[in-house]
């Protein structure tokens, strides 16, 4: 998702006539948010499912995980997905305007995370209200 985010980010530099960012240490740079991004998901998800739960569905979770990846972010598939992912690949390929939306999206993914935020609080009410306080929403 984050590839082909930063490449239609590319074809809108193309179409306007931006110029691609070429700065130093940035190729090993974006490999890093990439690589970093990637294992991170992976490892959210595996957690998840390790606990007999499912990343995408349409009926409230049946519990809190608070352990794994969960125990250092609230939000480790949107941190490893959102931000680094999406920031490694509009490194990758040289896309301001794939940073910049980047950049934007982020406030937005706040706020969809605020509302999951206000659903946890009602569904698991003190144990959610202990977890918030101990881990931080992003890093």
């Amino acid at each position: 998702m984050g590839l082909a985010f930063a490449a239609l980010g590319k074809a809108v530099d193309s179409a306007f006539g931006f110029s691609g960012l070429a700065l130093p240490l940035m190729k090993p740079a974006a490999f890093l948010l990439l690589t970093l991004g990637f294992l991170l998901r992976v490892w959210a998800t595996v957690h998840f499912y390790a606990h007999n739960m499912r990343v995408i569905s349409l009926e409230p979770q049946q519990r809190l995980i608070t352990s794994g990846p969960y125990r250092f972010s609230r939000n480790p598939l949107y941190l490893g997905g959102n931000v680094f992912t999406f920031f490694g690949a509009a490194l990758l390929l040289g896309s301001p305007t794939a940073l910049i939306a980047t950049a934007v999206h982020l406030p937005l993914m706040d706020l969809f995370i605020r509302r999951e935020e206000r659903q946890l609080e009602h569904e698991f009410g003190e144990e959610w209200r202990s977890y918030r306080k101990r881990v931080r929403r992003w890093l």
